[in-house]
């Protein structure tokens, strides 16, 4: 077992531990307790029986007022001793808002996200509000993503400032760097500006711009009309190019760009029932382009019902056409039971050495879930799933939530 999976082990059976305490000095505790047991077989038709025991904490006030601690992970073994399975310790930090006047703190293993990049990191972040109208963040320390154990050299860095102008005006800049094993891996500049004209509609963008390679590698623009309380309007362009690390053998091979081109439609019949249209192109740089159009109706439950109805169709010149269906139907009964169908269905016709190869997947399965009271549930699934790749094979999982 690798360090970093031992020391994930040993912080949440501390959390566990800690718990009362926390309860001790009068702390306020919540969060959620779920214990899992999953199984399936894999490319071997070996039955894998995969265990998980998940907790998410949080701690307000803890002995300061202000003070909270939030953490989020997993204990994990395969019973079956079939699949690899890890421990996870997703997030765990500290944070306190008015650290300082307009100062709040964030210790801990976080999620950074920001126009330039995003790491998950084991560090420290400082966001300072109320610069005029600028907001300033700065973070710093262990990229989790690149080490193993625990590698003083693996580095995550960056700032973001951003503000608010002219009523309707939000601009940002930002920067992050990357070092791998103590050399420089990535240093990129993001870019995101946002502006909403009279509450009627959207102009928004994002940029990324790769410094190390000194070229654009992602933006994003786009249109949104949401003026009626009926239906709105979204159009977007994106340009992606992917972005690897310095220290990867990757980097030296060319990589193609990809471009895309979408509008979507979406009325609303009430505030719980939507239909939508969206047609999209993709386009490629090796390969032909490809029109996608999506439909659907989404009903959102309120009583009893809730479901979903949408299908795909994709269309290109070299004869790769998809078409697909996902449906959902569930229903509640009484107040104790939700029970559920679905189905994502989707056919793949590919064409290869002028010999046609039909490839089908799909997805089948039924849920549902037993409300015991309103912080304890038992939630099931059992689905089918199908592709010519690995033929088929059933997946199980049975879940006990406790929230306190």
């Amino acid at each position: 077992m690798k360090i970093w999976r031992r020391i994930s082990f040993c912080t949440a059976m501390a959390l566990l531990a800690l718990w009362p305490v926390g309860v001790a000095i009068g702390a306020t505790v919540s969060g959620r307790s779920s214990t899992e047991l999953e199984w399936f077989d894999d490319s071997d038709e070996n039955t894998a029986v995969p265990v998980y025991q998940y907790l998410l904490l949080n701690v307000q006030d803890l002995g300061i007022e202000g003070l909270h601690f939030r953490c989020y992970g997993r204990l994990a073994d395969d019973l079956a001793d079939e699949v690899d399975v890890d421990s996870e310790l997703f997030y765990a930090y500290l944070e306190k808002n008015d650290l300082l006047k307009n100062l709040d703190f964030r210790l801990g293993r976080q999620f950074i996200s920001t126009t330039a990049g995003a790491s998950l990191m084991d560090g420290i972040r400082l966001n300072y509000r109320e610069l005029g109208p600028l907001e300033v963040e700065l973070f710093g320390g262990g990229d989790v993503s690149f080490y193993e154990g625990y590698n003083a050299e693996d580095v995550v860095a960056g700032i973001e400032v951003s503000g608010h102008f002219l009523t309707s005006l939000n601009l940002g800049v930002s920067y992050l760097q990357k070092w791998d094993d103590g050399d420089v891996g990535n240093r990129l500049i993001g870019l995101d500006a946002a502006y909403d004209f009279k509450n009627l509609m959207q102009l928004y963008s994002e940029a990324q711009y790769d410094w190390l390679e000194d070229r654009v590698s992602y933006f994003l623009g786009g249109f949104r009309y949401h003026g009626s309380p009926k239906w709105s309007l979204r159009t977007e362009y994106l340009y992606s190019l992917p972005v690897f690390s310095a220290t990867s053998i990757y980097s030296v091979f060319a990589v193609d760009e990809y471009q895309e081109v979408m509008a979507e439609l979406t009325y609303r019949i009430d505030p719980r029932l939507r239909v939508f249209g969206r047609v999209s192109r993709e386009i490629y740089q090796s390969f032909d382009d490809a029109n996608v159009f999506e439909a659907g109706i989404e009903k959102i439950r309120s009583e009893r019902f809730s479901g979903y109805l949408v299908g795909t169709y994709r269309d290109d010149e070299e004869g790769q056409d998809l078409q697909g269906l996902k449906v959902r139907a569930a229903y509640l009964f009484g107040q104790s039971i939700e029970a559920g169908v679905g189905a994502h269905i989707d056919v793949l016709e590919r064409r290869l050495d002028d010999d046609d190869d039909e490839t089908t997947s799909s997805r089948i399965w039924a849920d549902g879930t037993l409300f015991l009271s309103k912080t304890i549930n038992v939630q099931g699934k059992v689905e089918r799933v199908e592709s010519d790749l690995w033929d088929e094979y059933y997946r199980g999982r049975v879940r006990l939530n406790i929230y306190f």
